[in-house]
């Protein structure tokens, strides 16, 4: 009797005992490229198998039943549940469990989900013969670009690497005419930076509206793409980022002060969920890239250079100027120096294949869609094919790249608009992103839209107007083609002479020449003032009036010299400078004369000061030179880099007139980020007063 009573016993204490789970967590880390996650808990990518070991059954394959459950309310149905015993082969369908090895003591399984498996927090749970469940654990489901049945499926593995797993990025901005860039961290691996991008999904609009159906959904990049470029902004919801374009940024950061992604989603965190202040175009794009790549889509910021912000959905801008040549905030049209938004790239099963690959996906809250702030995804093939009735937001991408632009003389007085000449190939130039590998700027402008002016691109523009009923549509706002077709009789243009650089006076050539076998008259009105990088004038800094005669044929050049104590004060954190001239030719056609122009910051040089190892202290000399004979004083300097600083350094100092900084600081470099083992850092001076 006494053995019997001790064999019942045991059997009870080892069914009540919690079972022991090993979570392979490197092993399965290894495989599904998640190593970089500095995270206890299983990170895993869909549609590939990962190993769990844990103590059960003596033979598993008899009376073992696996539960995978995310969501607050998993059900079949929605596919936010599933129930699967062991197979001998992985499903193409559905979840499924392959019996790798077992003991006396213990199990091993290799766990594979759906290639189209909602992506998110599951719990897992084993159930033997007719026995309560019992919970494994937890482990977090990824999309899958390094597999061919995903929607995010990338075949090319360096894309892959840079699209998902790099954690350096650079940022294009400027003008046009004066392309600069900037290092951003996007740190998509970093501590607490996944469970932030969790908690996303669960308090967007979407989820809060429908919780249930909204997590039915995230198997789709498409779906959550949407939803994530709404939640970057603070528009609808509290989402991440407030957008701030006054220039005035008390009780808040200057959008130019961030240099990474991983500040700003934290600080939503801490705040309790309160939008971060501020972002502009660049931190709502750079924000959405750390969140994407984070869920395993690949993705890469864009800028698109004399950008259209196009209202009224005409797929043209209007821009007003006064008799003095003053730039008009008037309508709500606007062109910007530069814009940042995002491409994404999966299938688009809702349009077909040929639609499929890169999507526009834009986080900055400029036109509602779907009555909330986001924006795509809009393929980004059918952009250049004009096929702007397809989803999502494809008019508004359209005209961002390829709008005509149309420059009017507006009379406060009388109300009267004189349009000043029209041109169909200003909007959308040298549009930027990142090279795979490199630090380099690769131009993707023709991946947008045919070559600018050709029948190719006119035909398009035609055909993107005519599928939104603009073709037949009256419009008494707009120029006649009397007007369009004007002929000026002189051309004018400006020329930058010298550098551009704060602190140093800007030299430029206004040059005009007639156009005409007759002498020709023209009265010239200048204006200099400081602008936002969206255009929009903040302060006069100079202003100036000609009058010339031109012979026949003849060119002119006329020297302007703005000298650095006229914009010094005036300047914006934009340093950016619109240069007008308003030409009145007696007797003919005024012309308008134009340049935008982006200031650079002085140059900040940085040296390693000996041999990069791993696990070993390195020293970083950081040179700057204050360049202006005025102290400077609450001088920032910035140092955030990926596996080389716990957060960010900031140092404070003072700059005497014309001094040389020289500053060592110490680093630690935690590993190599690339297998090029090359050092990715940045620095960022802010100067707030002097």
């Amino acid at each position: 009797m006494y053995p019997q009573v001790f064999l019942l016993f045991s059997f009870f204490f080892i069914a009540a005992m919690q079972p022991s789970t090993n979570w392979h967590v490197k092993e399965n880390a290894r495989e599904h490229h998640t190593s970089k996650f500095s995270s206890e808990e299983l990170i895993v990518r869909r549609g590939q198998g990962f190993t769990v070991t844990f103590n059960g059954a003596e033979q598993p394959e008899q009376n073992l039943i696996f539960i995978a459950e995310t969501g607050s309310k998993p059900s079949k149905a929605t596919k936010t549940l599933a129930t699967f015993g062991i197979s001998s082969s992985v499903s193409k369908e559905g979840w499924s469990a392959v019996l790798q090895s077992t003991s006396s003591s213990s199990v091993s399984i290799s766990i594979s989900s759906p290639h189209k498996a909602i992506i998110g927090r599951y719990k897992l749970s084993v159930q033997s013969g007719s026995s309560s469940p019992t919970t494994l654990g937890t482990f977090v489901l990824l999309f899958n670009p390094w597999s061919s049945g995903d929607d995010v499926f990338m075949p090319n593995k360096a894309e892959c690497e840079e699209y998902v797993l790099e954690e350096f990025g650079i940022i294009f901005a400027g003008n046009k005419n004066h392309i600069s860039s900037f290092g951003w961290n996007f740190g998509q691996f970093q501590g607490d930076i996944l469970n932030i991008c969790l908690s996303m999904m669960d308090r967007s609009l979407y989820y809060r509206q429908d919780p249930i159906s909204d997590v039915s959904h995230r198997h789709d990049p498409k779906y959550l793409g949407r939803v994530l470029s709404a939640m970057v902004n603070a528009n609808d919801d509290q989402g991440v980022v407030l957008g701030n374009w006054s220039g005035k940024f008390e009780g808040g950061k200057n959008p130019s002060s961030w240099t990474g992604s991983g500040e700003i989603l934290q600080s939503w965190k801490k705040s309790g969920f309160q939008p971060v202040k501020y972002g502009q175009c660049w931190v709502f794009a750079a924000v959405l890239t750390t969140v994407l790549r984070c869920l395993g889509i690949p993705t890469r910021t864009i800028t698109n250079f004399s950008s259209a912000h196009d209202a009224d959905g005409n797929l043209r801008v209007d821009e007003f100027y006064d008799a003095d040549g003053n730039h008009l905030e008037r309508g709500a049209d606007s062109v910007w120096n530069f814009h940042v938004w995002n491409e994404s790239w999966f299938t688009r099963n809702d349009l077909g294949p040929s639609y499929s690959g890169w999507q526009v996906l834009d986080a900055t809250p400029q036109e509602e869609s779907g009555g909330i702030y986001q924006c795509g995804p809009a393929s980004r093939h059918a952009i250049k094919e004009g096929e702007v009735d397809l989803d999502y937001d494809g008019p508004f991408v359209f005209a961002e790249v390829n709008a005509d632009c149309m420059y009017w003389n507006y009379d406060s007085a009388t109300g009267k608009k004189t349009l000043i000449f029209s041109k169909s190939t200003e909007i959308g130039d040298s549009i930027s992103t990142k090279a795979v590998g490199r630090d380099a700027r690769v131009d993707v402008t023709s991946d947008y839209k045919y070559e600018e002016g050709s029948a190719k691109e006119r035909d398009i523009f035609k055909k993107a107007r005519k599928k939104l009923g603009l073709e037949d549509k009256f419009d008494p706002t707009a120029p006649t083609q009397e007007e369009i077709e004007q002929k000026p009789d002189i051309s004018g243009k400006f020329k930058v002479v010298g550098s551009l650089e704060v602190g140093k006076d800007l030299s430029l050539l206004l040059v005009l020449e007639n156009l005409q076998s007759d002498a020709k008259t023209v009265n010239v009105n200048m204006t200099a003032w400081s602008t936002l990088y969206t255009r929009r004038p903040i302060n006069e800094i100079w202003k100036d009036s000609i009058s010339v005669t031109l012979a026949p044929k003849e060119e002119k050049q006329f020297p302007i010299k703005i000298k650095y104590p006229e914009y010094q004060q005036q300047l914006t954190t934009d340093k950016t400078i619109q240069v007008t001239a308003l030409c009145h030719v007696v007797d003919g056609i005024q012309v308008l004369v134009q340049r935008n122009i982006t200031l650079d910051n002085p140059a900040i040089d940085i040296q390693l000061l000996g041999e990069a190892k791993v696990n070993k202290e390195l020293a970083v000399e950081v040179v700057f030179i204050n360049p202006i004979d005025t102290e400077v004083t609450d001088c920032v300097l910035q140092v955030e880099g990926c596996g080389l600083l716990q957060g960010i350094l900031e140092l404070r100092f003072h700059l005497s007139a014309l001094v040389i900084l020289h500053l060592v600081l110490p680093l630690f470099l935690q590993y190599f980020t690339t297998e090029t083992e090359t050092l990715n850092f940045q620095t960022h001076f802010v100067q707030t007063k002097n």
